[in-house]
């Protein structure tokens, strides 16, 4: 059937062989937008975190490949059960009104087949090749973001953040059981700091984008309450992540490196969030947006580096 539809496209004067070919580049692309791949990266980056940091030595290598690709694909189902749930306010609101459902690139049953279809096969990779345990957190997390945060919690209140950025925090810990078959309780500490982390990040972007949420009645905190009593939250749960991510070195899971990291990331995050108190310029809240992805990487990386400092020092010793 390939070499039927590339005779055709070769018998076809070259201006149209040219679009043709356009044309199905920029279908795939299409599909690749509703992945939502900046996001998906971040969330696999947390997910290696967790596997690495579960074990003293490496990861073995199938765990590794099976559980990035069954993660990572369930993060992009459940991205484009996102884009099919919020098709009609994404046409209305200028940050989305150019994503491929809106501009009607991509239609409806054909989003909905590329979702089940990337599901499909990430419970599949995680059922067969890691573990059952794996495959079935990593379910109620999909479920969780496409179903329950989408079509219920975004429109139901404006705690919905903080209550569906449970599904958001749970890479690190699906990372953590792909390698151990078990739920640990260093593994929570992991989905407490992203838990914690999820509504200072995001409701820096709402306050930046309210008149947007607020014209397709979306009942983000800055519109259902103000920008002056986010702005007080953001700094409150900004102190919470603060305390939060000192936990893993309390407990003894992570070691000096890594409080020293968590210590200078999170002062960075308190100044901008203290800084949002005085300086209400919509400006400041898109840095500090800006910044809260950066600190999450550095973090997590921090964590990582941490974790294989004995192993390395070990290693020069001998």
């Amino acid at each position: 059937m390939f070499t039927r539809r590339l005779n055709i496209i070769r018998s076809l004067p070259l201006e149209d062989q040219l679009v043709t070919t356009d044309t199905t580049a920029v279908a795939w692309r299409d599909y690749l937008a509703l992945c939502k791949l900046k996001v998906v990266a971040l969330i696999v980056f947390t997910a290696v975190v967790g596997m690495f940091l579960a074990t003293p030595a490496m990861v073995p290598w199938d765990i590794l490949i099976y559980g990035v690709l069954g993660i990572g694909l369930a993060a992009c189902a459940a991205a484009t059960i996102n884009h099919v749930v919020d098709h009609k306010i994404d046409s209305i609101m200028a940050r989305t009104k150019c994503r491929p459902l809106p501009k009607g690139k991509i239609n409806l049953p054909n989003a909905v087949i590329f979702a089940c279809f990337l599901g499909t096969l990430a419970m599949g990779f995680l059922a067969f090749f890691v573990n059952p345990l794996t495959a079935g957190l990593t379910a109620l997390s999909l479920m969780g973001y496409g179903f329950v945060y989408s079509m219920y919690l975004k429109r139901a209140t404006p705690q919905n953040i903080v209550i569906g950025g449970a599904a958001g925090a749970a890479p690190p810990v699906l990372g953590w059981v792909a390698v151990t078959g078990t739920l640990d309780p260093n593994s929570l500490l992991l989905f407490l700091i992203i838990f914690a982390w999820t509504p200072p990040h995001f409701w820096a972007l709402a306050i930046y984008r309210r008149e947007e949420y607020a014209q397709v009645d979306i009942p983000m905190l800055p519109v259902t309450h103000g920008v002056e009593f986010t702005r007080l939250h953001i700094l409150l749960y900004t102190i919470i992540l603060f305390i939060v991510a000192l936990l893993p070195y309390l407990v003894g899971m992570s070691g000096f490196f890594y409080l020293i990291g968590a210590v200078l990331l999170g002062g960075g995050f308190l100044y901008y969030a203290i800084r949002m108190q005085f300086d209400h310029a919509d400006r400041l809240a898109m840095q500090m947006f800006s910044f809260s992805i950066v600190y999450l990487m550095a973090l997590f990386a921090c964590l990582l580096i941490d974790h294989y400092i004995p192993l390395v020092a070990s290693i020069i010793e001998v």
